[in-house]
């Protein structure tokens, strides 16, 4: 455990953070506002680490103490201050605050963008573009697959997103393992194979991956993937279980490694040695993420020591969720030497130093654990203790879980709140408080705050509504409460494209598109196509 830090922490104006993040030197530039508000307007290469969950999230983002930080909120007051001093307290020593936040940030002239993922989703836009990737319209792929064409349709998000809503017939393959598993999936090469997702980024990546491995057949990106199919009046499949199989044949690994290693020489990626990695990640003056691109199944067999998992289409796909330095180093590594190359072709284009683990999963190389402050964990109530508690009565309920989950079902009398909002709910003092959480981690920072406002009874509760139910708990819902204003937790517009609405649907890519007429010459500069 680090000591208790005396880290100055500083102002920084938005000119002279612009210029920071010109310069070439690594940078952390971190919203810790919560997800809602940092999806209305943030900077273009921000992280989100809400508060709420800053200490469970900041070192996996941002795992070297001495790296160069810039937190910011709305106005560079509150929660920007609140979480400069938690990050100092943590150990971390270069630490500055962003003054008057978004607005002073705006006011000097530099642009705020919505939504999330934004230079993995403008990388995308961008490379539609350079590479001329060819597309399909949702009406047209409907009319050849009812003429049962000879074409396979591939899902390029996660099995996850798949199985929420897919094309009638699609396969989920998610992006990073095109590579591994695509002739398995069509070996005809006179087959058409249509890739798609639930807009446009991961549609276009994986067709052109597709095209840059150089198959030979025709390869289509779905324009706004399962968005435009449903904008075009057409039915979608939900709970769908089809994907590609787990397991290669050894025979095929040569062939296909090849054919990356082609690709990965084409964009000029680097591999490197198990000796040059661990030095690497030894390193004090750099920050170097050591990542495993591989299935969440293989993952969940073993890994590296102290490796992220970072599945290589979502890797490309929302790169800010897994890496909170900018200019950091990133190593991927595979079992077999093909996703790993094929993955970090597009990151070296995106402006990262992305190498490839020669070695693999057979690397001696670890991350060393970052040390950390973490607060005690407060008393847990099992559901039949909370029940009790409720029979009794006397005790405040607050409920930590997401807004939307509060709305959908929550225990009789809790009031929603989320850690930077917790001194508006007035607590009583003296009076116990039980916290309703879905994460003990997220929930033990919340105690803490409490603490520190003059909570004297604080314990917790991990549990979900069907547990309360069997304990005969009572439950309602509240379809407008907290309203919508209060949900700092929630981007409607990105997530309400999926509940059939189409307005927010039209309004998401419409988004997507425009990201590359907002952007200024610096924020372009940072990718480089080969």
């Amino acid at each position: 455990m680090p000591p208790q830090s005396k880290t100055t922490i500083g102002r920084v104006s938005a000119t002279a953070l612009k210029a920071w993040l010109g310069d070439e030197q690594e940078i952390a530039l971190l919203d810790v506002r919560e997800h809602g508000q940092y999806g209305e307007a943030h900077l273009f290469f921000a992280v989100n680490v809400p508060f709420s969950r800053l200490e469970c999230d900041i070192t996996r983002l941002v795992p070297r103490l001495n790296v160069r930080i810039v937190v910011y909120d709305k106005d560079g007051r509150g929660i920007a201050e609140r979480a400069a001093a938690r990050l100092a307290r943590m150990g971390y020593s270069d630490i500055s605050v962003l003054e008057e936040g978004t607005k002073g940030w705006a006011a000097a002239g530099y642009g705020l963008f919505a939504g999330v993922n934004l230079p993995s989703k403008t990388f995308g836009e961008l490379a539609e573009h350079v590479f001329d990737t060819p597309r399909i319209g949702a009406r047209e792929l409907a009319d050849r697959i009812k003429r049962k064409d000879d074409l396979v349709v591939l899902d390029g998000r996660t099995f996850a997103e798949f199985k929420k809503m897919s094309i009638p017939g699609a396969t989920s393959c998610p992006n990073g393992e095109l590579a591994l598993r695509i002739d398995d999936l069509v070996p005809n090469r006179n087959t058409t194979i249509v890739v798609n997702c639930a807009g446009r980024t991961r549609s276009i990546i994986g067709a052109q991956t597709l095209i840059n491995l150089g198959l030979p057949n025709p390869v289509l990106a779905l324009e706004n993937g399962t968005q435009g199919w449903f904008l075009a009046d057409l039915e979608l499949e939900h709970g769908v279980q089809r994907r590609h199989d787990q397991v290669v044949q050894p025979s095929e690994i040569e062939g296909r490694r090849a054919r990356a290693e082609a690709l990965a020489d084409r964009f000029g990626v680097v591999v490197v040695d198990e000796t040059t990695a661990q030095q690497w990640l030894s390193a004090t003056d750099r920050t170097t993420f050591l990542c495993d691109v591989r299935t969440p199944e293989e993952f969940a067999r073993g890994s590296l020591p102290g490796a992220q998992h970072t599945p290589g289409g979502q890797l490309i796909q929302a790169t800010d969720q897994y890496v909170g330095v900018q200019r950091a180093r990133l190593i991927l590594f595979d079992d077999e030497g093909i996703r790993a190359r094929v993955v970090a072709s597009w990151l070296t284009q995106m402006g990262w130093e992305a190498v490839v683990l020669k070695q693999g999963t057979a690397a001696r190389v670890a991350v060393a654990p970052v040390a950390a402050i973490r607060p005690p964990r407060p008393v847990a109530l099992s559901v039949q203790e909370l029940a009790d508690e409720l029979r009794h009565g006397g005790c405040q309920l607050v409920d930590l879980r997401s807004s939307m989950e509060f709305r959908a079902g929550h225990l009789a009398g809790a009031r929603w709140s989320i850690r930077p909002c917790l001194d508006s709910l007035r607590l009583v003092p003296d009076k116990p408080v039980i916290l309703i959480a879905s994460s003990p981690a997220v929930a033990a920072l919340a105690s803490e705050t409490l603490r520190e406002q003059g909570a004297t009874q604080v314990r917790i509760h991990c549990g979900a509504p069907e547990q309360w139910r069997a304990a005969g708990v009572p439950i309602v819902a509240s379809p407008d409460q907290p309203p919508d204003s209060d949900c700092i937790d929630f981007l409607f517009f990105v997530h309400n494209r999926h509940d059939g609405n189409k307005q927010a649907a039209r309004q998401y890519l419409e988004w997507e598109t425009n990201l590359v007429r907002q952007i200024d010459s610096q924020e372009r500069a940072r990718f480089v196509f080969r």
